[in-house]
């Protein structure tokens, strides 16, 4: 299989990694942490930042509505740290802070601009929550980012 080599399949590749990375790991946080609810109620909670309190109606199609902003979030995510890397020349040299630090980055700008714009339920932010939260972004998206660019950039 020849490798992915252009900006935009790099960039595509990256973004569904790290969006799979970070879904499956927020499902099996999620589960452990209702006891065994259904995961899919995490991606009904992400399509009611677009469609508000309609996403709980049951429709299924709330689901796959969710499922696709969550791709579209972790690809424009992927699209803006492919854009900053090369321009900063530090991030190189750091790969895995760097990794580290962007998905510390995302889940601020995520959850303290772009979820209360939404239309999704607020809640007060629970400390372990958040820290387990923002540990899922770092490890599963920041790392896996990093090391993808660095080696793009490499070569």
């Amino acid at each position: 299989m020849r490798p992915v080599s252009s900006f935009p399949g790099t960039v595509l590749l990256a973004g569904l990694i790290a969006g799979t990375l970070d879904i499956l790991s927020a499902f099996v946080h999620f589960f452990i942490v209702t006891h065994g609810q259904p995961v899919t109620r995490i991606l009904v909670y992400i399509s009611s930042g677009v469609f508000g309190k309609a996403a709980f109606s049951g429709e299924p199609a709330m689901m796959w509505w969710g499922l696709l902003f969550h791709y579209l979030i972790a690809l424009t995510w992927s699209f803006v740290f492919f854009l900053i890397y090369p321009k900063i020349p530090g991030l190189r040299k750091h790969p895995v802070a760097t990794g580290l630090a962007y998905g510390l980055l995302v889940w601020c700008v995520m959850n303290l601009v772009v979820l209360p714009l939404s239309q999704v339920p607020h809640g007060p932010l629970r400390l372990v929550n958040s820290v387990i939260n923002i540990l899922i972004l770092m490890v599963m998206i920041g790392l896996p980012l990093s090391f993808m660019a660095r080696k793009y950039y490499t070569r």
